[in-house]
């Protein structure tokens, strides 16, 4: 079953040449694709959308100038007219659903409600493009998408009196939160599918075995929290909680930073 999952991604962000991914980043006339033989049957737009949707059913590890090829119904050397190579393609589908989120208005609203509309913002998007969750972006993708990502999402924190650096250390803060909680529900919904079972059934299979190997004296403190735990969950995991629970402390943590200036 496709779950549209990887895990530690070779590919990267900002792994291709930086001239050309930025010309075709920000679309620079005379750099889209070839000008010159046949009429060209498609365009940058066409194979980023492909690439996409391949990315989004099979994983990013399924993705090649091939596969988006076939499903344009192109050669693999005439999708290399659009695109010069993977590389760049990855930085164009960043780009391009960073471009297309939902982005909310945040005007008047307290810093808090910002700051979580911002947080849900960014766990949409990575329940609608697992793949990103894994994709290295420490070289990000310059465009317009993530300008106007960046921009938006720094308004949460516009106007408390915090300084530039803090306030892009505040959103890489959050940020990281997201991402973190958001791949818990990603492995989640992967362990289900490659098993075939529910975490509540899984754990109902391994319980008897559980009862005779694990030591609840040698180790007190795991068995009571993790049944707990275990009991409130259905499981060993609940993204929804760790995300509730986690968000709170986000905002109380950044509170001590704000509302002492």
């Amino acid at each position: 079953m496709a779950d549209g999952l990887d895990k530690q991604p070779k590919e990267r962000s900002g792994a291709g040449d930086p001239v050309r991914t930025l010309e075709l980043l920000w679309r620079v006339p005379g750099n889209q694709g070839a000008v010159r033989g046949p009429k060209q049957r498609s365009s940058v737009d066409a194979v980023v959308v492909a690439a996409i949707g391949i990315a989004d059913a099979d994983g990013i590890g399924a993705l090649t100038m091939r596969a988006v090829a076939n499903r344009l119904g192109l050669t693999p050397m005439a999708t290399y007219t659009y695109v010069p190579g993977k590389a760049e393609l990855i930085d164009l589908m960043l780009d391009t659903v960073y471009r297309d989120m939902s982005r909310a208005d945040l005007t008047d609203l307290p810093w808090r409600d910002r700051v979580t509309m911002i947080a849900a913002e960014n766990r949409a998007l990575l329940a609608l493009h697992p793949w990103v969750a894994y994709l290295p972006t420490t070289r990000p993708p310059l465009g317009p998408g993530l300008a106007a990502k960046y921009d938006h999402e720094l308004r949460a924190f516009d106007g408390l009196g915090l300084g530039d650096v803090e306030m892009d250390a505040a959103l890489t803060f959050v940020l990281g939160f997201v991402t973190s909680v958001a791949r818990i529900a990603i492995d989640t919904a992967r362990a289900a599918s490659d098993s075939t079972m529910t975490d509540l059934e899984w754990w109902e299979r391994a319980a008897p075995v559980l009862e005779r190997v694990f030591d609840a004296d040698r180790y007190p403190l795991a068995a009571r929290v993790g049944v707990a735990a275990g009991q409130a969950h259905d499981s060993a995991y609940s993204a929804d909680h760790a995300y509730e629970f986690g968000l709170i402390r986000v905002l109380d943590g950044l509170a001590k930073l704000i509302e002492n200036r």
